[in-house]
């Protein structure tokens, strides 16, 4: 296996984490009141910076597709980047405007049980398009060697 796939891989793993957090928090975060489900999304402080893992995890990817492009395992590889860029358009269309109507969830308006399952639901989709990234990922490495 390449660096770069290692690297990617590693990457794509590390995306996977605080996905997956967010996926398995759901069921019991889904139905908190207004003020405790208020008070539990402060957790998320700061994990913006998450961001520069998935970019970084995109961008390589996305590298790595186009390196192997006709050679075994590279349509893997590109539907491994296909779904790691997934998470964006998830991320973008449903998770972002949440976060945006919200104030960064410190304030909570009318109609805030809608926006909560828009996040929740948006955040198990990325983690489900993370999950099979690595899969995707882990599967070429396979059969490259």
């Amino acid at each position: 296996m390449s660096r770069q796939h290692a690297i990617t891989i590693a990457l794509t793993a590390l995306a996977l984490g605080p996905a997956l957090a967010h996926a398995l928090e759901l069921p019991n975060k889904i139905g908190l009141s207004r003020e405790a489900y208020l008070l539990v999304q402060q957790i998320y402080h700061g994990w913006a910076l998450l961001g520069i893992v998935v970019i970084l995890q995109i961008l390589l990817c996305g590298v790595l597709a186009w390196r192997l492009r006709g050679r075994i395992g590279g349509s893997l590889v590109l539907i491994a980047f296909l779904c790691a860029a997934g998470t964006q358009v998830v991320f973008w269309g449903w998770t972002y405007p949440a976060n945006a109507a919200t104030a960064q969830w410190t304030m909570l308006p009318e109609g805030w049980e809608a926006l909560r399952a828009q996040w929740e639901y948006s955040h198990a989709a990325g983690a489900g398009l993370n999950l099979a990234a690595l899969g995707f990922l882990l599967a070429a490495a396979v059969i490259r060697h």
